[in-house]
Formats: structure tokens, C-alpha cells, sequence
């Protein structure tokens, strides 16, 4: 995980606080020997928790799920290739948080494929909806304002 200092970010990274880099790997690679569209949605789970980890909303005393995701995909991938995952929460719900994902390819020097994903908070027992804290609300419109986005509200 890399929070997004400003630093050898690539332009149309400059918007996501949270850059996760993500190696390519052969095993990853389908019958085209394009990287196989499976595993875009492992790499948006490891740039989501990344992001819920800077926040502190991953330490184990919250309960979340993924309720919906969604992956577009642009260009092909191949390897070998190092991909850039950007990460930013696209609105802040009473209970949900919508998060873009933008994904870099380090050998085209462009976005390869975008994604979306709705997780949702729930309570110790997962079952009911809780609403985030001001505190955790707070935190986040921090991290997003540090490199100039505001999510919807």
C-alpha cells in the first residue's frame, strides 16, 4: 500500500489517495494470455482493503460486506506488467461507501480497466446496517482531501 504522496504518481493517479501496486503474474494469465478478468476483482480486494486499512476501518472491530462490484474493462494486460490500482470512495453513504478503482498499467502508461464496488457496514453480528461514526466519516474525507477529491455525500 502506498498513501498517494504526489510522488511518481502517474497524472491520472493524482486524484486517489490510496495507490496499491500489483505485480503481474503468469500464473494470471487466461487462454489469450490476457490477464484473466477473475483477477481484477482479487487485485480491487486487495486495493479496497488497503484502503480501509489507511482509514483504520480494518482492524478487525468492524464488520463489512461487499454488496456489488463491477469491473470495465479497457485494455488488454499481459505479462509481464506492473499494474497501479487507484483507490478513492466515489460517494459516502449513511451506512455504504462506493469506491473507484482505476487501474494503471506501468508498461502502456495508461489506465487499463476502471471498477466500482459498494461495501456496506454492518453490526458485530452482520446482519443490520450500522451508520458510520463522525469520527470514521471524518477520516475519510481527510484522506480523500489530501489529494484534492471530494466524494459525493
Amino acid at each position: 500500500m502506498q498513501v498517494n504522496s504526489g510522488l511518481d504518481i502517474p497524472d491520472a493517479l493524482a486524484r486517489y489517495p490510496i495507490i496499491h501496486t500489483q505485480p503481474i503474474h503468469w500464473g494470471e494469465m487466461d487462454a489469450f494470455n490476457h490477464l484473466n478478468n477473475v483477477v481484477y476483482y482479487r487485485y480491487a480486494e486487495s486495493a479496497r482493503i488497503a484502503y480501509l486499512q489507511a482509514l483504520g476501518m480494518f482492524d478487525g472491530s468492524m464488520v463489512t460486506v461487499l454488496a456489488q462490484s463491477s469491473c470495465q474493462y479497457l485494455r488488454p494486460v499481459t505479462f509481464p506488467d506492473t499494474l497501479l490500482l487507484g483507490v478513492r470512495c466515489k460517494r459516502l453513504g449513511t451506512t455504504s461507501i462506493v469506491i473507484d478503482y482505476s487501474y494503471y498499467s506501468c508498461t502502456q502508461q495508461a489506465i487499463v480497466a476502471t471498477a466500482e464496488a459498494v461495501v456496506v457496514r454492518l453490526d458485530s453480528g452482520g446482519e443490520n446496517k450500522l451508520p458510520w461514526t463522525e469520527e470514521e466519516r471524518a477520516r475519510l474525507l481527510a484522506l480523500e482531501k489530501k489529494v484534492g477529491h471530494k466524494p459525493e455525500l
